[in-house]
């Protein structure tokens, strides 16, 4: 890891990259006046400290096409449910929990201009027990997510080895 940027100043990954002395941008979207101009500063950020792979996780914004140009096939996602299952919203372990189904889970995926429907990479399931609220299957998906994200970051590392090598 080389550095963190976070619309949310007060989240873990802030307080992380903090105590590790890592480079933080701090991008709330109300100092922006778009979405365009809060990204345009996160791709100059990720830019000039050299970033190479971009892991979106807790991240509740949808990236701008420029964004998602700098850094094309070179963003994952972490969503909790099973894509295509709840895509493209904040409340998909709320929709799980609602559904009925008895399974959910959290899935790697690269992020494209289409929300929630890139290439998958990892997929684990989490069952949804009688009784459960949504903060007890968060707490089960997001162990999930935690289970699979690293293992989806190096799948991404290998890849872009492999790129590097080839070039």
């Amino acid at each position: 890891m080389v550095a963190v940027a976070t619309n949310r100043p007060s989240c873990a990954a802030a307080a992380f990259a903090r105590a590790r002395g890592l480079p933080l941008a701090e991008l709330s979207q109300r100092s922006f006046n778009s979405g365009e101009e809060r990204d345009i500063a996160m791709r100059d950020f990720f830019h000039e400290h050299r970033v190479q792979l971009v892991v979106d996780a807790g991240y509740d914004r949808i990236h701008t096409p420029a964004f998602l140009k700098a850094f094309e096939g070179r963003i994952i996602n972490v969503h909790p449910s099973l894509l295509p299952m709840f895509a493209g919203g904040m409340d998909a372990i709320e929709q799980a929990l609602e559904s009925g189904l008895k399974f959910t889970g959290a899935t790697v995926h690269v992020v494209t201009d289409e929300l929630d429907g890139g290439p998958i990479l990892l997929q684990d399931s989490a069952p949804i027990l009688d009784g459960d609220t949504v903060e007890t299957l968060r707490a089960r998906v997001h162990e999930v997510e935690h289970r699979i994200l690293p293992e989806g970051i190096r799948m991404m590392e290998a890849r872009l080895a492999d790129r590097t090598s080839v070039s």
